[in-house]
């Protein structure tokens, strides 16, 4: 009697009713939608622009030998610094501003095969026109 009951009621099916299978259910799509970054704070997203690949001379340089470009276009920007009294105060860069920074600054993320600069607004050091 007890293996009957078992056998019945203890399946993956009736102890978990998210795992049944229902004859309308469509197996999940993965479509290819491109993620959107959106930046929290004072944070911005950056891309780096593509580093000088010749010298003044001519001479084209291997990647290993190039620096990373310390030059990068606003992607996106974050609602602001949040200030005491609980308001923001709005950043200084907007959304398509090329800006030059420091060597380390912020962090490195891939987002849809895309190299990324997750960074403070603090450690943006010129925007260039």
């Amino acid at each position: 009697m007890l293996a009957e009951f078992c056998s019945n009621y203890m399946t993956r099916e009736f102890l978990f009713p998210a795992f049944a299978e229902s004859a309308d259910s469509q197996p999940p799509t993965h479509e290819s939608k491109p993620m959107k970054v959106v930046p929290v704070g004072d944070k911005i997203v950056v891309k780096r622009v593509e580093a000088v690949e010749k010298t003044a001379g001519g001479i084209v340089l291997p990647s290993s030998a190039q620096e990373q470009s310390q030059e990068g276009r606003v992607l996106s920007v974050g609602d602001g610094v949040l200030l005491r009294d609980g308001n923001r105060a709005e950043g200084l860069v907007s959304e398509g501003d090329r800006v030059l920074f420091s060597t380390y600054s912020g962090t490195e993320v891939s987002v849809d095969d895309e190299n990324l600069l997750i960074m403070r607004e603090d450690d943006i050091l010129a925007i260039l026109n």
